[in-house]
Parts: structure tokens; C-alpha cells; sequence
């Protein structure tokens, strides 16, 4: 993905930094009924990712935090090739795929389904995870 080791200084002294992507758009076959087996569905995916940014905010230089774009195309790319039964198991895939990269040291996402349940406007699923030390 084009990503670059930082400096722990200031983020090991208790400060998260956080990268926010919102509204990515996702298309994916998803759900458990026949009918969502048969067409892709367009998910909404929010991304909070935790990492030292001090550097990058020094430097000004893209190689020293996280591509964006590296994150949105690998995450569309994920989502376009599965097939999951579970948006909670999506999200997880989600998850440690952005785990694997070394400066992500947590990661919130947040997948919203839209109205896949009668009588309900979103369902959502959120989780967080975090890379043990």
C-alpha cells in the first residue's frame, strides 16, 4: 500500500492520532436471504484508523503516514471479492486487513447496510480491533 514506519515519540506518550474515511462506498454480495445472494449490495463504510501521524505532520510527505487511496481500493477490492453471509464478519475482514499494514494500530469500522430489515432505516454493525503487543 505505499506505507512507511513513523516514529512512536509523542504517541507512545498517550496521544491517539486518528485518520477518519467516511462514506466509502462499497459493493458486495452480502446476507443470508436468496434474494441478496443474487445481486451486489451497496454498503457504506466508515473507517477510524489509529497511528502515530507526527512524523507525516512534520514532514508533510505522503511517505510517512498511510495512503488513502492504498486503504479505500484495498477495502473495495476486499469487499468486491467476497461473499460473506454477515455484515459482522465483513467488518472483520475489514479490520485486520488494515491491521496488516505496520503504522495501523487500531482500527473502528463501522458498515452500514442500509434498510436490509423491514421496519428498520440502517443496520450497522461496529467494531474496533487492535494490533496486540
Amino acid at each position: 500500500m505505499g506505507l512507511y514506519f513513523v516514529s512512536r515519540s509523542l504517541y507512545e506518550q498517550g496521544q491517539v492520532d486518528k485518520i477518519r474515511l467516511e462514506g466509502i462506498q462499497l459493493a458486495c454480495i452480502i446476507g443470508t436471504d436468496d434474494w441478496e445472494r443474487q445481486l451486489k449490495q451497496k454498503l457504506l463504510l466508515d473507517l477510524v484508523l489509529e497511528l502515530d501521524l507526527s512524523v507525516a505532520g512534520q514532514s508533510d510527505r505522503l511517505e510517512d503516514t498511510i495512503d488513502y487511496v492504498a486503504v479505500v481500493n484495498a477495502v473495495t477490492d476486499l469487499a468486491r471479492d467476497s461473499q460473506y453471509l454477515m455484515i459482522e464478519a465483513l467488518a472483520e475482514a475489514i479490520a485486520q486487513r488494515l491491521l496488516e499494514e505496520p503504522p495501523v494500530d487500531a482500527v473502528s469500522v463501522v458498515l452500514n447496510k442500509g434498510a436490509s430489515v423491514k421496519g428498520a432505516k440502517n443496520v450497522a454493525v461496529t467494531i474496533r480491533r487492535s494490533k496486540v503487543s
